[in-house]
Formats: C-alpha cells, sequence, structure tokens
C-alpha cells in the first residue's frame, strides 16, 4: 500500500491539553504530521488519515528535548476549535 507523511503547523491562542498528555501544552504553533495510506479501487487518487503526530515543544519554544507524540487527529481538532472559540 502506498503512503505518505504530510506536515502541517496549527496556531493555539491559550494553553491547550489533548488526551494522553500529562499535562497542559503552553500557546504557540506547533508541527504535526498526519500519516496517510492511498485508498485504493477509487478513480482519482484519494488519501485516509491513519495517523497522526504533535511535535513537541511549540516551533518557538527553546528546548535540548524533542518529540513526537501520538494523537488522534479529531481530538487535535477538537482542541482547535476550543481554542478559536476562546479567542
Amino acid at each position: 500500500m502506498t503512503s505518505r507523511t504530510t506536515q502541517t503547523v496549527v496556531r493555539f491562542s491559550s494553553p491547550f491539553r489533548l488526551p494522553g498528555f500529562d499535562g497542559t501544552q503552553p500557546a504557540g504553533e506547533y508541527r504535526v504530521d498526519y500519516d496517510e495510506e492511498l485508498i485504493d479501487g477509487v478513480s482519482r487518487l484519494a488519501w485516509r488519515r491513519v495517523g497522526a503526530f504533535i511535535h513537541l515543544p511549540a516551533i518557538a519554544a527553546q528546548s535540548s528535548t524533542l518529540q513526537m507524540m501520538p494523537i488522534h487527529p479529531s481530538d487535535l481538532e477538537i482542541a482547535l476549535e476550543q481554542d478559536h472559540q476562546q479567542s
């Protein structure tokens, strides 16, 4: 099966928390990787998201350790929507 990884940047205006995280993450911009698989049998190219990872800490943060934490894409969308409603 053909797969790809796409990367995007998301921005939180307020501190946020995602399920499975030990604590709240500060506001800022974060890199997010989406792993996708090609859907077979369709007449045009279509991709299905099969995984997502958020890079910690935020892009502007100074840290000696970097992490990629697995996240569920819908959890990220909910957190972004809540952040948008707060601002």
